[in-house]
């Protein structure tokens, strides 16, 4: 821990003055928010056959709906991924490198901190069989550990349209995202009419709106407060108009027997939020800019972004992981969902989720900071790569990443009676393992590279 801590604090004191670190901060809030949320909103306890069960408290807390326009914070973080993306993209091509290179540098961050993730479930549930548990409950268990894929899923289908996406910003601007936003609206319009399935659009539609306004917000589009003031003003707007008369619910965050939901697929009322949220943030962004000036503050900020992933991937494992022990131990609270105990023991739980939660980013972090570029350090002017071999690695990258992608949203969706290996679809855990296999073998075979003069 010394040497990440040392390591954190030279990353911290090497960020060049040009760095936008609001753009770290917004990151790091919109993951530990959904982490808290998820850790929140959670009613643990027992069914008729003693049997342990979770689900969320939002169906038994109607008063807390309208909290999820605010903790509902998933679009910043695409919003922050577009800026972050049109960054790392623009570094890659004036290193001569194309869109197969700038894929495969950011497989880098992105699996193999989810490699480890599979793994450890699929040796977990391995050992569990060992011991004879019951086939079903560890299914199960596997299951629940695998919910922040999900996300995963949608952020990698983001990550690989991103050079077309930021091509078409380059050519149409602000024009991109409204046509997303009309996708969108049809999209519902489907679902409202009872065809869901021309619905499941919204998984990309919806986020590639939200992140093509980053592009905009990297390109200094959206000025302040010329467009902040009406961006904040019109979402809420359009956000009480979409469900106080309209006909979507009001909370974002899935709510089961709701006719329609927010949050999976995005609806026009997420994007309402997220364009509130985005005027929230660029109101913002001048002070905030400010305050991480500190060096304790923005030291912490970058320990966060460090291990961002392996924060959002291990949490809800941290929660297994806690309840499992309090139930062994015959100590796991179970007061009924929005009583004065459920409120009372909501902090004592996230303190305890986060000890358990501390060791596994300590154990897992590292791999996530080996794989990906360091933060803060300038990106050295560099060779230009040549043409040959690009479509084949760019063919291979898409590959990777799509057989990524399909893995683990299979894992969520492949119906129960399909063959598992160690908890897990038979299918899902070898396309996972050849795809990031895939990304790591090109990660570490480098294309050619044309002589240059040296640089004086």
């Amino acid at each position: 821990m010394g040497a990440a801590s040392w390591e954190v604090r030279r990353l911290a004191e090497r960020t060049p003055p040009s760095r936008e670190r609001f753009v770290d901060l917004l990151r790091a809030v919109s993951i530990v928010a959904v982490v808290l949320g998820h850790w929140l909103a959670t009613v643990v306890g027992y069914n008729e056959h003693g049997e342990l069960t979770g689900r969320s408290a939002l169906p038994d807390l109607p008063w807390a709906q309208p909290l999820t326009w605010v903790v509902q914070v998933m679009p910043v973080f695409f919003f922050v991924g577009g800026y972050a993306n049109a960054v790392s993209l623009a570094a890659e091509r004036r290193r001569g490198g194309n869109a197969a290179e700038w894929l495969i540098r950011r497989s880098g961050r992105l699996v193999p901190p989810t490699t480890a993730l599979v793994l450890v479930m699929g040796g977990g549930a391995l050992a569990a069989g060992l011991f004879d548990a019951d086939p079903a409950r560890v299914r199960t268990v596997v299951w629940l550990a695998s919910i922040p894929l999900w996300f995963l899923v949608a952020y990698l289908m983001v990550v690989v349209l991103t050079p077309p996406m930021h091509a078409l910003h380059r050519r149409y601007g602000l024009a991109v995202a409204p046509v997303l936003v009309g996708l969108v609206a049809a999209g519902d319009v489907a679902r409202l009419l009872g065809h869901d399935f021309w619905g499941n659009g919204n998984f990309l539609f919806g986020w590639l709106a939200v992140h093509q306004m980053g592009f905009a917000w990297r390109d200094g589009l959206l000025a302040r407060p010329r467009v902040a003031v009406p961006l904040l003003l019109g979402g809420v707007g359009a956000l009480l108009l979409l469900t106080l008369a309209g006909p979507y619910p009001i909370s974002m965050i899935n709510v089961p027997g709701e006719r329609l939901h927010n949050m999976s697929p995005p609806s026009l009322a997420l994007l309402a939020v997220a364009t509130a949220q985005i005027g929230a943030a660029l109101l913002l962004r001048d002070r905030g800019e400010r305050w991480l000036r500190h060096t304790r503050r923005w030291t912490a900020v970058v320990a966060v972004n460090s291990a961002i992933m392996t924060i959002f991937l291990w949490h809800v494992s941290a929660a297994i992981l806690l309840v499992a022990a309090l139930h062994v131990a015959g100590v796991l609270p179970t007061p009924e969902a929005g009583s004065a105990a459920w409120l009372a023991w909501r902090l004592p739980l996230l303190a305890l989720f986060t000890v358990v939660l501390a060791p596994l980013v300590a154990i897992f972090g590292p791999i996530e900071t080996r794989g990906s570029r360091r933060l803060g350090i300038p990106v050295p002017a560099g060779l230009t790569r040549m043409a040959a071999r690009r479509v084949v690695r760019l063919w291979l990258a898409l590959a990777g990443f799509a057989g990524v992608a399909f893995a683990l949203l299979a894992n969520s969706l492949w119906p129960s009676t399909a063959p598992t290996v160690s908890g897990m679809p038979a299918v899902a855990l070898i396309t996972y393992l050849a795809c990031a296999a895939i990304l790591r073998l090109l990660r570490s075979t480098p294309p050619a590279t044309e002589a240059e003069p040296r640089h004086q």
